[in-house]
């Protein structure tokens, strides 16, 4: 189920929303609350494949389990050890089958064969919507609670609740346990954060109907065509650059805005990445949550900075390589993370006296967000070779079909450029979506719950409405 459709908007979060404040109202214990939003998120979860909810629940069952291990007050260190390595090595697990079995047996296959022998059969392996969060997120509370820095929960039904909640379960933010731990137990719910949830929700519902859906269907268009010329190559790459964006972060604000209904503080995962002033510092602004879950889990265990130059560069190559690989089973993402790897490493090298430190704020966040629009082509490219002819294409370098000029006509009317230009302004321009909603006030609420309406109104008309991180 997708925030974004007529299910979610009016059945399943009308039918939630009454069903919770109603126990509520009616003095309904925490523990209560919390096995509530478990059952619906639940539903949410298993909608479309119901048995994934046993995965989930599995995977959700042995991390409680190794939980308790390592909070137990006798607990030898290699119980607790044991207990970590369990917890991390079933969600790794089901995390590698289920995303990359499918991938790793082609690679055997394409070895196979030019050895001269016979392919191996490869069944078939649906990924499950939103594994990579969910694993992640039980880990970190695993490590955390073995590291002494998060509470251990006691109520099974708590833990179930933490890793299902359904506002970020299938894409983020990935909340650490420890940042809701309290309320989880006990939270407050005030009129005040209801409506500002409201505004989240609405706000990112509107960013991704007429701003990720529109741009998507140009950047859809022009990766489909055979051999799109140069201003063609550049607009729909710019286009898939702020789908991308705000289809993540709209889903991001929405999931933040639920979280605040229900009383939930979620981290924030976007702050104007595309006014970055270096790859480095676009990490700091994308993904924040993945980002802080690579640092504190992976780079710094390695060493971080406080190794050799050369080890500290290593552990940049890897962070971002597990990042490639994390966000999918393709080469491409293998390479687009090692592609980000390169300039940071690059970044790293070059002291504050280059040249590029010194240029104009302007001229810093131009260059670094060309290199992020190169990077993403490869990240939205089926294949290496495709992204390679994108790129050329880009470059003037490769040959035009003759079909770019009706390409053209579907790319550059009115409604597209309109919706383009409007991307642009929300992506470069100071303003910031998250900071907005947070303060609440009258002439906010009308604002939004205009949008929202003709957000809704436009929902029915298209056909079009993926959510590209479901897939990660």
């Amino acid at each position: 189920m997708v925030f974004s459709s007529q299910i979610f908007l009016f059945y399943f979060l009308p039918t939630f929303l009454v069903g919770y404040f109603v126990l509520f109202k009616l003095g309904a214990k925490h523990s209560f609350l919390n096995l509530f939003i478990t059952i619906f998120s639940y539903v949410f979860y298993g909608w479309l494949e119901p048995w994934l909810v046993f995965l989930m629940f599995g995977c959700t069952l042995v991390v409680y389990v190794a939980g308790r291990f390592i909070s137990a007050p006798d607990a030898s260190k290699f119980q607790r050890n044991f207990a970590l390595g369990t917890a991390i090595a079933v969600n790794l697990g089901a995390l590698g089958f289920f995303k990359y079995y499918m991938f790793g047996m082609g690679i055997v296959n394409d070895f196979a064969t030019m050895l001269g022998c016979e392919p191996f059969s490869i069944m078939t392996v649906l990924l499950p919507v939103g594994i990579s969060f969910y694993s992640f997120q039980s880990m970190s509370y695993a490590i955390d609670v073995w590291r002494g820095t998060a509470p251990p929960v006691k109520n099974f039904a708590t833990f179930a609740c933490y890793v299902a909640l359904f506002p970020q379960l299938v894409a983020g933010p990935i909340v650490r346990y420890n940042t809701v731990a309290e309320e989880l137990e006990t939270r407050t719910h005030t009129l005040e954060n209801f409506v500002r949830g409201i505004l989240f929700f609405c706000f990112g519902f509107a960013e991704k109907i007429f701003l990720a859906n529109q741009v998507g269907i140009i950047a859809d268009r022009v990766f489909a065509a055979d051999a799109p010329g140069v201003i063609n190559s550049w607009w729909g790459s710019l286009a898939y650059m702020f789908q991308i964006y705000f289809d993540f972060s709209a889903y991001s604000n929405m999931a933040i805005g639920l979280g605040l209904m229900l009383g939930f503080h979620f981290p924030r995962n976007f702050n104007g990445p595309y006014r970055s002033i270096s790859i480095t510092d676009f990490w700091k602004r994308w993904h924040i949550s993945l980002t802080s879950w690579f640092r504190d889990y992976l780079y710094i265990p390695l060493g971080g900075n406080r190794v050799p130059t050369g080890r500290m560069y290593f552990n940049l190559f890897l962070v971002m390589f597990v990042s490639g690989v994390w966000h999918g089973a393709n080469w491409t993402f293998v390479c687009w993370g090692l592609y980000h790897a390169f300039f940071m490493i690059v970044e790293r090298a070059n002291n504050k006296n280059a040249w590029y430190y010194k240029a104009p704020r302007v001229v810093q966040i131009l260059l670094t967000q060309v290199i992020v629009l190169f990077g993403w082509v490869l990240f939205r490219a089926d294949s290496i070779g495709d992204a390679v002819r994108m790129w050329k294409n880009m470059l003037g370098l490769g040959a035009t079909a003759a079909s770019d000029v009706i390409l053209s006509t579907e790319i550059f009317t009115p409604t597209c450029v309109t919706f383009m230009l409007l991307a642009g302004l929300f992506s470069f321009w100071k303003f910031r979506s998250y900071d907005w909603c947070v303060d609440v006030s009258f002439k906010k609420s009308l604002v939004v719950l205009g949008l929202f309406i003709l957000a809704t109104l436009a929902l029915f008309t298209q056909s079009y409405n993926p959510f590209l991180y479901f897939q990660f």
